[in-house]
């Protein structure tokens, strides 16, 4: 089952007040990258956040429980965030913004061109 369309505009709403934050539709899901780092997905109207030490710190000082799951089949565990998160704006941009702080800036990759020898 893919998200919704509506699911996906709402959590870009609490999103905002971070500057570069864009969806990109992924396999019916949706991939969320900010300032060109991939830091959460939203899978099944789920949001998940890709885990780092420092989205960690934060998510122990908000909630008692940090869950986390599978975003997809055969993935490896992300932060869950539940709902009582999702609905404090201030919260979750201020945890998508320490999550992709900590992110390293994406290697481009370089197309590799076959040269012809002469003949």
């Amino acid at each position: 089952m893919g998200s919704q369309a509506s699911f996906v505009e709402f959590i870009l709403d609490q999103l905002s007040s971070c500057e570069d934050v864009v969806a990109k539709k992924m396999f019916g899901e949706y991939a969320l990258y900010m300032s060109g780092k991939m830091f959460a997905l939203i899978c099944d109207d789920q949001l998940f956040i890709k885990p780092t030490a420092a989205g960690q710190q934060r998510l122990t000082q908000l909630l008692t429980t940090v869950t986390e799951a599978p975003p997809y089949p055969q993935a490896k565990p992300w932060y869950l965030i539940d709902s009582e998160l999702l609905e404090d704006r201030d919260q979750l941009a201020n945890l998508a913004r320490i999550t992709a702080d900590a992110l390293p800036v994406p290697v481009k990759k370089t197309s590799k061109t076959t040269k012809k020898s002469p003949a």
